[in-house]
């Protein structure tokens, strides 16, 4: 945001303040200052001349070889520009002068054969606009000679200031100004509205009626009648032109210069032009096109909010008018709108019609809804002032729902505890006072603020005590020469998650990192998704409700990129809602922290001596185990394997902790990877790293070898589909005898050959004892029976 220092000097006392010392403290205080444009500098050397003659250049026919005054000697100078003539005043750059478009110094050179001796200037030239149809011509009565920084008053220094998003109040002079108020404790000049208005009442002329109060909670309107539309005066140009702005005519410049000078957005309508002399505040119902002031056709989205009059709409609300009611060269007769809209609404709409103005900007970020009378009566003064109008007796203001002021306890103590050192009862009333704050009960320990609407930024002590922190000056905070800690031992929070890192990378997987934010229909895949109020964009409405989406981005762009063998993992926070009811607290919202792996291409390439082999379920499967192995959780976890597809896989495996399921994963199915545009198989396993930090391993021992043989049994069945490895396992071991030590599952086999509905589950079987040799029969007799309980439990048919 540019901000003129001359301007600034309307509403404060910085006459005895250096350029250094302004910018150093605005910057210091949270308003930072990215660059400083200073006038004098920039058009250093530039004077005005005088054009003594033209003539046309021997060797070019579009040049022109003039004879210079510089209020010394007359120059040569060549100059391209077609509306140069004898007897004008102009700009000259001497030899040696800087041009500030381009930054290229003027030397002594000779164009198509002929000397010139400095240049000409357009108005591009020298960044006062964007016109470069001709060289600038000033007034025939400057003298040749005089410096152009006096000529034209170019004697400003403007500032590029980064606002940040919490700082709405800033976005204006006044704002700026009130913080230079407060840092050099100085007295604030707003200006004082003067109206001389007519008999002709304003509520006889013009109705405002607001629909949506929700999204249009204050809407104020002034009416000024007979105007004269027509070029404004010289200093309200100079005050546009010097922050970048194009002037257009009297009445849209004061609109302009209100938008920056208080911060509050204007739009002017020609009263004529609205059917019923009505304004209407409703959002759309449906779809519709609208034509805008830059005479394009928008096509506005279900529910936006919009200005209307008794048949039509006539602007969107908060972002830019429409072409069927801007201010003309016939307009006579204008309402000033002057409104604080919901900063959502407007935000919503601009991204939806990716449309971004001064306007929408401001509220977006919210603009002071106490500020819009104020705003209407000093445009209406401005305009009458330099157009000729009348303004009209009284202003239209609906506002059925007043938006207090919060009020904040500042406890004085507590100021001291949080800054480190004690700033006085006096100076903490002065700071809050020139910040606009009104200052209530006060006592010995305490005093109550009152906010001013204009900054929704203060909302608890802590921010206020920031306030004072931030125009007190941080350079202001004591050194503290010597800090003493503990040498207790610390808890290290990210060591379970460096180790998962670490163990991860070793095994060849590499790290990517996504945004948390995803589309709805991403989070929707995998859960209950949270929907931000204000999002971004459509692609970052809601939290991520798992790292697939996410990682099946990153294998998308790899693709794209001719990356196609990866093995890549995530370690990330996903979000849940608990339940489909609207979040009330922090209770109704799940966070947890996952692993995710992804497997996609080739885990071998083709050499000569090998074969080139693709990822597969059983990679996955036993890179899975290698991790949880090093974690020291493999005795602690089962398996559970689903030949069955779901919303996600086409078969897949979870790891079980009792009862709860920790970690999922299996091939993608293809309709999932067509959604994101993938055409090779993927294979991914996510953990719950919440629900894995919380298991403590079993502390490992020693334990000696058999001294006895074991024997081993395998046997496998037909199963009907629904049927789990683990309900299979657990009855086993339930019905086998003692000598039975464990028991798994080696191959899982479907086809059509075994029935549509079936599958084969093929399992090996562990015997031994510690004190003894087993006999041939004890484990045949077991084996069997466990053979017949499994046919009878499960009605299954034994292979081979």
């Amino acid at each position: 945001m540019k901000i003129s220092l001359n301007w600034l000097k309307d509403y404060v006392d910085l006459s005895d303040l250096s350029t250094d010392e302004i910018v150093d403290k605005l910057t210091m205080s949270g308003l930072e200052v990215e660059d400083v444009s200073d006038e004098n500098e920039l058009y250093k050397n530039f004077i005005v001349a005088e054009v003594k003659s033209v003539t046309k250049h021997p060797n070019a026919d579009k040049l022109s070889v003039c004879e210079v005054f510089d209020g010394k000697e007359n120059l040569q100078v060549i100059c391209g520009a077609p509306n140069v003539a004898a007897g004008q005043k102009v700009v000259f750059a001497p030899i040696g002068t800087i041009i500030p478009n381009g930054n290229f110094q003027i030397r002594k050179a000779k164009i198509r054969g002929v000397e010139s001796n400095g240049m000409i200037c357009a108005e591009d030239e020298l960044l006062l606009s964007d016109d470069h149809s001709g060289i600038m011509v000033l007034n025939e009565n400057l003298p040749a000679g005089k410096p152009i920084t006096e000529a034209l008053n170019l004697n400003d220094v403007i500032f590029e200031i980064a606002v940040t998003p919490n700082r709405p109040d800033a976005l204006s002079h006044i704002g700026v100004a009130r913080d230079l108020s407060a840092i050099f404790n100085r007295d604030l000049h707003i200006p004082e509205i003067k109206l001389k208005e007519s008999k002709k009442k304003a509520s006889d002329i013009a109705s405002v009626e607001i629909i949506d109060s929700t999204n249009c909670p204050r809407y104020s309107a002034k009416v000024v009648l007979n105007v004269e539309v027509k070029d404004s005066p010289e200093w309200l140009k100079n005050k546009l032109t010097r922050i970048g702005l194009r002037p257009i005519n009297n009445v849209v410049d004061v609109t302009n210069f209100i938008l920056h000078e208080i911060g509050q957005p204007l739009h002017a309508f020609d009263l004529d032009l609205l059917e019923g002399k009505k304004i209407i505040v409703q959002s759309t119902t449906e779809e519709k096109e609208f034509v805008t002031l830059d005479s394009k056709v928008r096509k506005l989205p279900k529910g936006t909010l919009m200005i209307c009059d008794a048949k039509r709409e006539v602007a969107v609300a908060g972002v830019m008018g429409g072409e069927n009611s801007e201010i003309n060269s016939s307009t006579k007769n204008i309402l000033i709108e002057s409104a604080y809209f919901n900063p959502s609404s407007i935000r919503k709409t601009s991204k939806a019609l990716q449309l971004s103005t001064d306007s929408s900007y401001r509220f977006e970020r919210g603009t002071d809804p106490g500020i819009t009378k104020y705003a209407a009566e000093r445009a209406a003064q401005l305009i009458a002032e330099i157009s000729g109008g009348e303004v009209a007796e009284g202003i239209i203001d609906v506002y059925p729902k007043i938006i207090e002021r919060k009020e904040i306890t500042l406890r004085y103590q507590r100021v001291t505890k949080i800054l480190g050192y004690e700033i006085s009862k006096e100076k903490i009333h002065q700071i809050l006072s020139r910040l606009g704050i009104a200052l209530k009960d006060i006592n010995e320990t305490s005093l109550l603020a009152s906010v001013p609407t204009f900054r929704p930024d203060l909302e608890r002590e802590i921010d206020l005590i920031e306030e004072i922190a931030r125009v007190n000056g941080y350079d202001n905070i004591p050194v503290v020469p010597k800090i003493s800690i503990t040498l207790e031992q610390k808890v290290d929070q990210q060591k379970f998650e460096d180790e998962v890192r670490n163990i991860i990378s070793s095994l060849g997987f590499s790290e990517m990192i996504n945004n948390p934010l995803e589309s709805e229909w991403e989070a929707k895949l995998t859960g209950n998704p949270i929907t931000l109020a204000n999002p971004q964009s459509v692609e970052m409405s809601c939290l991520r409700t798992s790292l697939l989406a996410g990682g099946l981005n990153s294998v998308k762009r790899n693709l794209n990129f001719g990356v196609r063998d990866m093995m890549l993992f995530e370690v990330g926070n996903v979000f849940n809602k608990k339940s489909d009811s609207s979040i009330k607290t922090f209770e109704d919202i799940s966070e947890k922290q996952n692993l995710i792996l992804i497997l996609s291409g080739k885990e071998e390439e083709k050499f000569w001596n090998t074969q080139e082999k693709y990822f597969d379920f059983y990679c996955l499967k036993g890179l899975v185990n290698a991790f949880i192995k090093k974690i020291s959780l493999d005795n602690q976890l089962a398996d559970l394997y689903y030949s069955s597809e779901n919303e996600i896989y086409s078969y897949y495996l979870t790891k079980n902790f009792k009862q709860q399921v920790v970690g999922t994963g299996g091939k993608v199915k293809r309709d999932v990877l067509n959604k994101f545009d993938i055409n090779q198989d993927v294979f991914v396993f996510e953990f719950d790293l919440t629900a894995l930090k919380q298991i403590s391993p079993e502390s490992k021992k020693y334990i000696e070898p058999p001294k006895y043989p074991k024997v081993h049994r395998d046997f496998a069945f037909i199963f009907d589909k629904n049927v789990q490895y683990l309900d299979v396992k657990n009855f086993i071991l339930k019905k086998a005898s003692k000598l039975l030590k464990s028991v798994e599952l080696f191959d899982i086999f479907e086809s059509e050959s075994l029935g549509r509905d079936k599958k084969s589950m093929a399992f090996t079987l562990e015997y031994f004892d510690e004190s003894r040799t087993l006999t041939e029969d004890e484990v045949e007799k077991d084996f069997n029976y466990l053979i017949t309980e499994i046919l009878k439990e499960f009605k299954a048919k034994l292979r081979g």
